[in-house]
């Protein structure tokens, strides 16, 4: 859904702004001062009955009164000009329109376009040269979208530009400051049009579009050949045997009696619970590519919901931090997803330890079924995961736990990070070998920690936070295809 917004040229109040060609003319009649100077001395005027002394005095500074005076009235035509180019800009009618989407995706280069319809009854100029600054809410940051357009008279321009939202929430476009030149070139016609946009950001839509296309493609497009290769448990179809198939998958009976020859193609099971649980802890307040933590969890929490919804399970979806904040129990549809979207949108992470045990102790007195139990999360080291692998513990023998942390890249940047060839002050390279080593304690500490829940039988995704949803969904398609649910 757009969320269009219009403004036409008319109803404002412009203010007379002079271009630096007006300056340039009027800095030009300095110029005649100096001319008169050179004027011949035959051409002064001489007073009859002077005294010579007096008359010597006036005729020394008349030229320089002659000088003045006609740069003043050259200046006032030139003012008069400007004035007047100024005033037959309102005979040109500007129409500006902003467009885009309702619903804007956190973290992504989100399209906005600004349409200008130039009219004119009278065509004053071929051309018309147009300045707009397009004064986009202050919480997204970066520089004031600024455009120079040249365009006939009659005619449209579509202008376009791309704003990053850091987080989500409600944002409003206050207007647009638009200058619109004369046709002489004199004067700018200057005015705000309050060109009011608001639009509400949400967690990132263009990965839920373009994996929903994704999943639709695997499932009866173009894609088709990788859901057989994915393999499952549940029959679909009869199809035409391909070079590469598995031969136990040949349905002999049915190829004879086609006459050519014929395999089984197999899916996953449907109707099997997939539960999310999101934290929203401390853990989940840093910032990590730009966004918290807690938002690249959210977006891999709606990714795979959708994957699940698509495959045919009931998804559910807790957010907890200190207890279980938000829960959603487990429903199939595609309904679903819009009505979880609705609940979570809104949720922020705060400053609080999350309790993993209480939680699980929650989803264990919420659903009895087993499920698929995926935990977003922020894994540091052995010792402050401990309750984390207690948890995961209590989810085993009923539910299949899978835990994903999302791993900050700037950390492994810092520990592979090579020396610098130049060299650098003692307290400069002593300070960089100390980051070095603490990044490299981490990621032993960290990578510990993933054993001790593989041991318990958890499973593990250790993936960057910005490449997280990509990955999980890959794991949890390739989760169902081989029947670990």
């Amino acid at each position: 859904m757009k969320a269009p917004a219009s403004y036409q040229f008319g109803r404002h109040r412009p203010r007379w702004v002079p271009t630096v060609r007006f300056y340039g003319l009027l800095l030009l009649g300095g110029i005649l001062p100096v001319l008169t100077n050179f004027l011949p001395s035959e051409l002064w005027p001489i007073a009859d009955g002077v005294p010579q002394g007096k008359l010597q005095e006036a005729l020394r500074d008349w030229p320089l009164g002659l000088g003045l005076v006609l740069m003043g009235l050259y200046d006032l035509v030139i003012f008069g000009l400007s004035l007047w180019d100024y005033i037959r800009i309102g005979r040109w009618q500007l129409t500006l329109d902003r467009v885009c989407e309702s619903r804007l995706s956190i973290g992504r280069q989100n399209p906005i376009r600004l349409k200008v319809h130039l009219r004119g009854e009278v065509p004053l100029s071929e051309q018309i040269w147009v300045e707009l600054y397009d004064y986009v809410p202050a919480e997204f940051g970066g520089e004031t979208p600024s455009f120079a357009i040249t365009a006939p008279v009659q005619s449209s321009v579509e202008l376009l530009y791309h704003v990053f939202p850091p987080r989500r929430g409600a944002f409003q476009w206050p207007g647009c400051d638009v200058r619109l030149r004369s046709s002489w070139g004199l004067a700018w016609r200057r005015w705000f049009a309050p060109l009011v946009t608001e639009v509400e950001v949400y967690p990132d839509l263009m990965a839920l579009r373009s994996l929903s296309i994704r999943l639709s493609l695997e499932s009866s497009g173009s894609l088709r050949r990788r859901r057989y290769a994915l393999g499952g448990t549940e029959f679909a179809e009869l199809r035409e045997y391909h070079l590469g198939d598995d031969l136990r998958l040949m349905d002999w009976k049915a190829s004879a009696r086609r006459g050519r020859p014929l395999v089984r193609a197999m899916e996953p099971e449907r109707d099997q619970p997939l539960i999310i649980l999101l934290d929203r802890g401390r853990l989940m307040t840093a910032t990590v590519a730009g966004l918290q933590r807690f938002d690249w969890g959210l977006n891999a929490a709606l990714a795979l919901a959708l994957t699940g919804l698509r495959r045919g399970d009931k998804v559910g979806l807790g957010i907890f931090d200190r207890q279980l904040h938000t829960w959603i129990a487990p429903q199939g549809g595609d309904s679903h997803l819009g009505r979880m979207l609705t609940q979570v949108y809104r949720c922020e992470p705060v400053f609080e330890e999350s309790d993993y045990v209480g939680t699980v102790s929650a989803i264990l007195g919420h659903y009895t079924r087993r499920a698929l139990v995926v935990v977003l999360t922020e894994v540091i080291d052995e010792v402050a995961s401990q309750e984390l692998l207690a948890a995961m513990a209590r989810l085993t023998p009923r539910f299949l736990p899978f835990c994903v942390a999302l791993r900050d890249r700037h950390i492994e940047t810092l520990a592979h990070r090579p020396l610098m060839p130049q060299p650098l002050a003692p307290v400069d390279q002593v300070a960089t070998l100390y980051e070095q080593a603490v990044a490299l304690e981490l990621l032993q500490q960290r990578q510990r920690a993933f054993a001790h829940l593989e041991q318990k039988g958890v499973l593990v995704l250790d993936a960057p936070a910005d490449q997280v949803s990509e990955q999980l969904v890959d794991r949890y398609l390739l989760l169902k295809a081989r029947g670990r649910l």
